[in-house]
């Protein structure tokens, strides 16, 4: 089966929009238009996309078993446009890349820079988060790569080889807390203290976890979970709370002699990073180039 581009770019704009009118009104089509549009690619398929609603369009299980493919195929159409807008020096291109925050707070930014050094006209979409949220925007095509210390073993989304790092997390805490005038520190000690981390399920709750539970204790009294590392630092440089996170990551407050490594025997945990894409689908040029810069700083 044959599919038109343009029909596909009108189901995922009532898709992400809800309806008809909204979706008419972002692609500066008439109301009418793109019920017929939807009709046509409906009648095609064989089966209806869409359950209609007064308050919205919702998808089908046809319109749900449609929608990677459409997004695929979308993408695809909208990545070969651009590289041969770029040989003919009419686009720019864009390096789409999601990464943990230890990532983008040494190994991602040089090699960008390197990139860009060579490219110039390119632009860089840049996402920071942990592994669900790297996850689904890879998934979303919101990004094309993601350095990250775990993904799902799935088939959408595959490691890339010879692409890999290593950091080591550590607890951290403020340069004047408590803790640290404490002699022979152990695990233990921190579990009267405030905790603040990533929320659970997350590479970074889950390793703090196993790094208790190894020992027989019980999980810290974590009473902040945020996403924000901002709001982190900020509350173990302030606010006399405990965190974990990678190395890289407190190197301005320890420099700035607000945070740093408590230690604490067996509080610390090695781990890999890797790169991750798409199984599916061609890796856009922007993209590559970004890779072969990755594994050159191996």
């Amino acid at each position: 089966m044959t599919y038109d581009i343009r029909q596909l770019q009108a189901f995922l704009a009532v898709v992400h929009h809800g309806s008809l009118g909204r979706a008419a009104q972002k692609l500066n089509i008439t109301q009418p238009a793109l019920s017929r549009t939807i009709r046509r690619l409906e009648q095609q398929v064989g089966a209806p996309l869409f359950e209609r609603y007064s308050t919205g369009m919702v998808l089908t299980s046809f319109g749900q078993a449609l929608l990677p493919h459409a997004t695929l195929l979308q993408r695809e159409a909208e990545q070969a446009t651009e590289e041969l807008n770029a040989l003919r020096g009419l686009a720019r291109g864009t390096i789409r890349v999601g990464a943990v925050a230890s990532a983008v707070s040494q190994v991602l930014p040089i090699a960008i820079g390197r990139v860009l050094a060579q490219w110039p006209n390119l632009q860089v979409h840049l996402v920071e988060g942990v592994g669900d949220l790297l996850t689904d925007a890879l998934l979303n095509y919101d990004i094309d790569l993601a350095i990250g210390v775990s993904m799902p073993d799935t088939p959408e989304i595959s490691a890339i080889p010879d692409c890999e790092w290593h950091d080591t997390s550590h607890i951290i805490a403020a340069a004047g807390h408590p803790l640290r005038k404490r002699a022979r520190l152990k695990l233990e000690d921190t579990l009267s203290h405030k905790w603040v981390l990533p929320p659970r399920g997350t590479a970074p709750f889950t390793e703090l976890t196993h790094i208790f539970t190894s020992r027989g204790l019980p999980l810290p009294n974590v009473v902040i979970e945020t996403r924000s590392i901002l709001a982190i630092k900020s509350m173990v440089a302030h606010a006399g709370f405990l965190s974990w996170m990678p190395e890289p990551m407190y190197q301005p407050e320890r420099a700035a002699g607000l945070a740093d490594t408590l230690p604490v025997p067996g509080g610390m945990l090695k781990r890999r990073l890797m790169v991750f894409r798409r199984s599916r689908g061609i890796l856009p040029q922007p993209a590559v180039k970004l890779l072969d810069e990755l594994r050159l700083m191996l």
